[in-house]
């Protein structure tokens, strides 16, 4: 082995192998906490996609399996070690290559933080567009492995509805670049999307060309509305889509987040079932808070205000972002990520309380509710040897709920390593066959990522 990773250290001269295991420690875990990660053969800082390339076709060479890696904010583990793997940190590949503001495009490596995308787009009245809750923390590469989507995807889509074009390094070593840089263009197979939710098992994602969006003038209006119940708060969501008022984001929070969050920081949200935070970032976003607030009203909201200033605004979007470190201080919190058509949100919000109900099961529940994405949080005590039966008899519950209401098992989070025993729940036979098809003529040998999404 001493001589395989010797070979593979003379074809890295730019880029750091590490095969200490206390250092490896901190690369074989994503945020996932019920998955179980492998232990490593080692972790390569790669700096530029020739390194990674090179990674690939050492490993394909001698048969090792490969773990793309870039902020580990994976959800559902799908940047866990397996074991022998190499795993492939694209942290360091943090350049902006390119900022074409007259174009409105970035070219982004891969370790790229999504904040800092949209700090640079800033500088030049324009705006990445997607932002997931940890947007300070995940990388680029790591948001179009899962496709991810974020609180504004209601109003400027997901990761997905922003990306051009991408290079990616195949099994093997080979170098693909797919898409281009206009805005339209359908020559070929869109290879840019097939890649994009991947989740690396079809290759590494090393950069890509990234839609940007002008910037709103000013901050968005916000509008905050409590509830005496999370149905309520999810009938007054499809009231504001029905509207037409075009939001720029609608996040709802159950009670037991916000007690959590009230717990930690004291913000005074005694006595609400559910919080609803509308933003509007239109030219006439006054009027439309003020509509959004009215309709809440009418659905009987017991508290809804439109806030006063860009500080407001800021204070109760960092409320929710603080949702899922609020619970993790409860206990080992399982995140899911089901998504149902948006109309069918106060059902799903229903039977995710029936769930938590009929199995004796702490559920704490955000949602990007313009989406109708929700992310019902299981939380159950620290140190036990495995998840409770009784969690896993509630999430699939809550699964199968979601399908049954035409929607989907993850909205953006991904397949990872702790939802493929219910793949077969949601995609036929021909598509799983199609799906196989596709990864074998990719990575014949199976080493991108392998025990993640299918």
């Amino acid at each position: 082995m001493s001589d395989i990773l010797g070979e593979l250290r003379s074809a890295l001269p730019g880029a750091q192998v590490i095969t200490d295991p206390e250092v490896m420690e901190g690369y074989r875990r994503d945020q996932t906490p019920v998955a179980t990660p492998g232990q490593p053969l080692c972790v390569v800082q790669a700096r530029s996609t020739a390194d990674v390339a090179a990674v690939l076709a050492w490993a394909q060479q001698h048969a090792i399996p490969v773990v793309p890696r870039g902020g580990g904010t994976s959800l559902a583990g799908g940047a866990t070690a397996t074991d022998g793997c190499v795993v492939v940190s694209t942290a360091r590949m943090t350049s902006i290559l390119e900022l074409d503001a007259g174009n409105e495009i970035a070219v982004a490596e891969a370790g790229v933080l999504n904040a800092d995308l949209d700090r640079a787009a800033a500088a030049h009245g324009l705006m990445y567009s997607p932002d997931p809750s940890s947007y300070e923390i995940s990388t680029i590469g790591g948001n179009l492995a899962t496709n991810a989507g974020g609180l504004r995807c209601v109003k400027y889509g997901v990761t997905r509805d922003s990306v051009l074009g991408l290079e990616v390094v195949l099994a093997g070593g080979r170098i693909l670049r797919t898409g281009r840089r206009t805005m339209k263009g359908v020559t070929g197979y869109d290879l840019t999307s097939l890649f994009v939710g991947s989740e690396g098992t079809l290759g590494i994602i090393t950069s890509a060309t990234l839609r940007l969006r002008p910037r709103p003038e000013s901050y968005p209006t916000t509008v905050a509305a409590g509830f005496t119940s999370f149905p309520a708060a999810a009938r007054a969501v499809t009231a504001i889509l029905a509207a037409r008022i075009g939001p720029s984001l609608l996040e709802l929070m159950d009670r037991a987040t916000l007690r959590a969050i009230d717990d930690w920081k004291h913000t005074g949200f005694d006595g609400i079932e559910a919080l609803l935070i509308a933003q509007d970032d239109s030219d006439s976003a006054r009027p439309g808070a003020e509509r959004m607030r009215q309709l809440c009203l009418a659905e009987g909201a017991s508290m809804a205000e439109v806030s006063g200033s860009e500080a407001e605004s800021r204070q109760l979007l960092d409320l929710r972002r603080l949702a899922y470190p609020a619970v993790e201080r409860l206990g080992i919190a399982l995140v899911e990520d089901v998504c149902v058509p948006r109309t069918r949100l106060p059902e799903m919000v229903d039977r995710i309380e029936q769930a938590a109900a009929a199995h004796g099961v702490f559920i704490a529940t955000v949602a990007h509710a313009g989406d109708g994405n929700l992310h019902p949080v299981f939380v159950f005590e620290r140190g036990l040897p495995d998840v409770p039966p009784e969690v896993w008899a509630a999430a699939d519950e809550v699964f199968r709920a979601a399908l049954e209401l035409g929607g989907t098992l993850t909205g953006e989070h991904g397949v990872g390593a702790i939802k493929r025993r219910w793949l077969a729940a949601e995609l036929s036979e021909e598509s799983m066959a199609v799906h196989q098809s596709i990864k074998s003529a990719l990575d014949p040998a199976g080493i991108l990522n392998p025990g993640k999404g299918l």
